[in-house]
């Protein structure tokens, strides 16, 4: 049987590396993109033995040339100290990286998905956000190099498909968290766990009341390869998330009981253009998908501090 041959960019990142593993186990030759500024080489090393996974350094700012069938867009950091370290090559990664991923799968003919992201929807107005929600967002902000380069490579994604006949996919992924998160990556609950771990003060910015929708990653994984096998008419954008709402208040209690952990909570201001709210309204992704999350938070969480416990 011959195998579906997958591109992953952004492959040894959080994300790509729990999508390359499952590429692999449904039986496709995967190969994983990555220039190591977020990825993680131990995310995929106990990849590397299989002989149908190919490791590939390179930047997706440069043109790369491979015949593929399908590929996933995940290139870029996702963590605002990741993607604020250098705000010009995050706009670059979104923008020339899309570019070149669309001109590589207009040249071999293959689907290709990007994977976009809630902030397109800012600090939104809509609440919750359905796809066919505009946005809020800051184009001059802390967070616009991300916001607006993931904004820029939709746009981009949908000209190909008009324009060049590309059978594209868009998805808007929610937060999620899961084994292999970034320690350091400044996000909610990977702060919270490594903070609880170490017994040191949990730090809630703002007031705490802010609320955030948390997927596992299992089912964001489930929700793009599930986009990716849709009908070629149906580009997107959709939701893939977890509309279950919690405020952070309530994500750092639940992290300090899990853990056991002597932590105590402490404030501090809010960052400048930090959402209010961000709940997905997925009712697209249950009827072109039949996609929903099963992982609820408490069962994510407890996998995800097993795995921190095991790095720090």
């Amino acid at each position: 049987m011959i195998k579906k041959r997958v591109l992953v960019t952004g492959g040894a990142g959080f994300v790509g590396s729990h999508l390359c593993e499952r590429l692999l186990n449904e039986n496709c030759e995967v190969y994983c993109l990555d220039n190591f500024f977020t990825g993680q080489k131990q995310n995929i090393v106990h990849l590397l033995n299989n002989p149908y996974f190919e490791l590939i350094r390179h930047d997706v700012t440069a043109p790369y040339f491979i015949e593929a069938d399908e590929i996933y867009n995940l290139a870029c950091p996702a963590s605002p100290i990741h993607y604020q370290y250098n705000p010009i090559k995050t706009m670059k990664t979104s923008v020339m990286g899309s570019i070149n991923m669309l001109g590589l799968a207009k040249r071999v003919k293959a689907k290709i998905l990007q994977a976009s992201t809630s902030e397109v929807y800012g600090n939104p107005l809509e609440h919750p956000q359905t796809e066919s929600y505009w946005g809020n967002v800051n184009p001059i902000g802390e967070r616009s190099c991300y916001d607006e380069g993931k904004r820029a490579a939709e746009s981009l994604f949908v000209d190909y498909h008009k324009e060049n006949n590309v059978n594209v996919k868009i998805v808007r992924i929610f937060n999620t968290y899961g084994p292999r998160m970034h320690p350091n990556d400044g996000r909610v609950v990977s702060n919270f766990i490594v903070q609880a771990l170490r017994n040191e003060d949990i730090t809630i910015y703002g007031d705490g009341q802010q609320t955030r929708s948390f997927q596992y990653i299992d089912d964001l994984i489930e929700g793009m390869m599930s986009m990716m096998n849709t009908r070629n008419e149906f580009i997107g954008p959709v939701n893939i998330g977890n509309p279950h709402e919690f405020t952070i208040l309530e994500l750092a209690e639940k992290v300090i009981e899990l853990t056991g952990s002597n932590s105590k909570i402490i404030y501090k201001s809010l960052p400048s253009d930090d959402p209010l709210m961000r709940k997905p309204n997925i009712s697209l992704a249950k009827k072109e998908l039949d996609w929903e999350p099963k992982i609820q938070l408490e069962t994510g969480l407890i996998k995800t501090i097993d795995y921190f416990k095991s790095v720090i």
